[in-house]
């Protein structure tokens, strides 16, 4: 099975597929029959490669951590998205997006966002290229991201509050939905997860592949090999996650890892782990896994992550758990703080907690000595400075 890649309908396996509001459907068919020749052209590569390479900054590192190495007696190495401009892989999408709406013609960005570097990202991209940008987030996410919400409004993003349902993630993609059925001749939505209607996940994981991109060729150069044992990733929606086993996936003896947000723990009522929890089900646009009751309503999901605060994973990642493809662990909120702050005082890294969620896989999986074990570090601390403290 190629996992990579939808159908032509937009699906992976069963998930998938654009399920959307008759005023949505010029524009999300307008990006369906345009965005693979817009974004693999020449022209729109030479513009997007060079502004990685000397805006955003990268290649990003790949870190040997040798003092986390020895604490697990195997090879980890830690993939720097953290080290990107803006402070999270965030930035690879937002910029690519920005871009191929520019030569959709729209002059008008909106964005969702709940740890908020996806709409720093994206209001970062708008002010350097010269476009109106808004972004939608949940109340409760505004608050305890305060940092990112004064980045936005530095930048020039209009921030409005989502304040209906749990006012988190989940609340801030449904009022960006409803922004661009109103506007939609003007606007382009730039989803920042592998989630939403057909093409979006397949477009965002395109941008997000160069973290893989990367990890072959300097994995490579420090070890002679391309292909890691193990890559561990953090998933909600699930971009960076896609990004870091896209060149991956197919290649059958790279065991891959997802660490969903656990929140309280599974059955507590207060979690994000969807592949546990969820069921066949559509959401923002797209048929995947969603927590959901019997009769559909969705339920409300808890992290301590804002980014990973969300009800439902993208198709992409909800086809590599149904084929048993991915392994996919539950981490809860306590084990991603000590993940956090193990790596914190081992490496001199402060991580942002989505990502520390991945580095707990560390303490629920046993790794042989030799394996290479690529851990995708999605973006840094700055902005969760606030909920380490109370826990310090």
């Amino acid at each position: 099975m190629n996992y990579k890649n939808p159908d032509k309908d937009g699906y992976y396996g069963e998930f998938g597929g654009a399920f959307i509001p008759e005023m949505l459907y010029p524009n999300v068919e307008q990006l369906q029959k345009r965005y693979l020749d817009i974004i693999e052209s020449d022209d729109f590569q030479q513009e997007y490669q060079e502004l990685l390479k000397n805006y955003v900054g990268r290649a990003t590192p790949l870190y040997f951590a040798k003092n986390l190495s020895q604490k697990y007696q195997t090879r980890i190495y830690l993939k720097r998205e953290d080290l990107n401009h803006t402070g999270a892989h965030k930035i690879n999408n937002a910029l690519g997006q920005v871009l191929l709406a520019k030569r959709l013609g729209k002059h008008r960005i909106i964005a969702e966002t709940g740890a908020g570097q996806h709409g720093v990202a994206t209001a970062t991209a708008c002010a350097l290229l010269g476009l109106e940008c808004i972004v939608y987030m949940g109340e409760i996410d505004i608050a305890r991201q305060a940092p990112n919400v004064g980045r936005m409004k530095m930048l020039g993003a209009e921030v409005i509050p989502a304040t209906s349902g749990s006012k988190t993630l989940k609340d801030a993609v449904n009022e960006a939905l409803r922004d661009w059925i109103n506007n939609s001749e003007t606007t382009h939505y730039v989803i920042g997860s592998v989630v939403g209607p057909h093409p979006f996940p397949d477009l965002v994981a395109r941008f997000q592949s160069i973290i893989s991109k990367e990890i072959r060729e300097q994995l490579f150069e420090q070890t002679g090999q391309q292909n890691p044992d193990y890559v561990i990733a953090c998933v909600g929606g699930g971009s960076n996650a896609a990004g870091a086993f896209y060149h991956f996936v197919n290649e059958k003896h790279v065991q891959l890892i997802a660490a969903e947000a656990g929140g309280f723990g599974i059955y507590s009522g207060m979690s994000a782990a969807t592949t546990f929890l969820g069921t066949l089900g559509i959401l923002h646009g797209s048929k995947s896994l969603v927590m959901q009751t019997k009769d559909g309503q969705i339920i409300e999901p808890h992290s301590i992550s804002a980014g990973l605060d969300y009800p439902g994973i993208g198709p992409f990642h909800a086809n590599l758990f149904k084929e048993k493809r991915a392994a996919f662990f539950s981490i809860n909120d306590d084990e991603a703080l000590t993940a956090a702050f193990g790596l914190t005082k081992s490496e001199g890294i402060i991580p942002a907690l989505e990502s520390a969620h991945s580095l707990a896989v560390l303490d629920k999986k046993k790794f042989n000595e030799n394996d290479i074990v690529v851990i995708c570090l999605s973006g840094r601390g700055d902005k969760d400075m606030e909920m380490y403290l109370k826990n310090l």
